[in-house]
Parts: structure tokens; C-alpha cells; sequence
């Protein structure tokens, strides 16, 4: 009986929280912990857990615009807490590598500049077909005067 409200005593506080964890860490001593204290309700080991993970995973989880987890399924929040923390990780691990890569040395100008490469370029490709209007207008005629039909009288010279 101690051992159960030490254990819930744990869930009320923060030392439970992810910190420094990885979600999957974090995930294994928090499924131990409300198992320990009894805990069923999927709503709330959904917001022990959302309360318990890092601010910037929770958010993304939370303000996520489509297919969000809801807050009655557990499961869905710890599949997508995984994800989002394995993709974090392997941004980190990019970001690492790109920052600690060697730079490359820098050249100094040489004395003889280097080799003149000969590119030979594909065969010219044929000019494109002009194509012809498809109706043809009348070489020769007088043009029309649209707007005959509204003169009345024509003034005298």
C-alpha cells in the first residue's frame, strides 16, 4: 500500500518527466509507474504522459492539424511521440555531422593555372516547325465597317 501512493505521489510531481530521455525511455519507466499506481483511464495516462513529455514534443503533438491522437488513446500518443523524438534525433545527428565536418582547405593560387578541359557539346538540335494558321484569312478585300449599321445622315460637306 506505501508502495502504491509513493508511485503516485511520483505522478503528481515532475521527477517523472522526460528531461534528458529519450521518448522511448521515458516511455518504459512511465508504463511502470502507472502500472505500479494502478492507473486505467486512457484519459489520464494521456495527460500524465503529455505532461510528462518534452514541451517542444508535446506541442507538436498537440498542435498537430491533422490525424492528432485523442486524449482517450494512449496508444496513439506514444506511437507519435516515438516518431517525432526518432526524427528529432536523426535531425540532431544531421545537424551534428554537417557542423563538424572538416572544411575544406583553401587553395592558393598556383603558378600554372590548371588544365583546359575540351567539352564537346551534343549535335545541334533542328530548329522547330512553324506551324500554319489553321483558318486562313483573305489576302485580298476591303474591310468591314463595324459600325455602318449606327451612322444616320451623314453631315453635308
Amino acid at each position: 500500500m506505501n508502495a502504491e501512493a509513493d508511485v503516485i505521489n511520483t505522478l503528481a510531481g515532475t521527477s517523472y518527466h522526460q528531461g534528458g530521455q529519450t521518448v522511448d525511455e521515458y516511455l518504459d519507466s512511465f508504463q511502470t509507474l502507472v502500472s505500479d499506481a494502478g492507473y486505467t483511464d486512457p484519459r489520464t495516462l494521456v495527460v500524465k504522459f503529455r505532461q510528462g513529455l518534452k514541451l517542444g514534443i508535446q506541442n507538436q503533438i498537440a498542435t498537430m492539424p491533422y490525424r492528432r491522437p485523442t486524449n482517450t488513446n494512449p496508444d496513439a500518443w506514444y506511437r507519435v511521440a516515438r516518431k517525432i523524438d526518432q526524427v528529432h534525433l536523426a535531425n540532431e545527428i544531421f545537424q551534428s555531422v554537417l557542423h563538424s565536418a572538416p572544411s575544406a582547405p583553401l587553395k592558393t593560387a598556383s603558378a600554372q593555372p590548371p588544365p583546359l578541359s575540351i567539352v564537346r557539346l551534343p549535335p545541334a538540335l533542328p530548329l522547330p516547325v512553324t506551324l500554319k494558321p489553321l483558318l486562313s484569312t483573305p489576302s485580298v478585300g476591303i474591310p468591314m465597317d463595324v459600325n455602318a449599321s449606327r451612322r444616320t445622315k451623314s453631315l453635308p460637306p
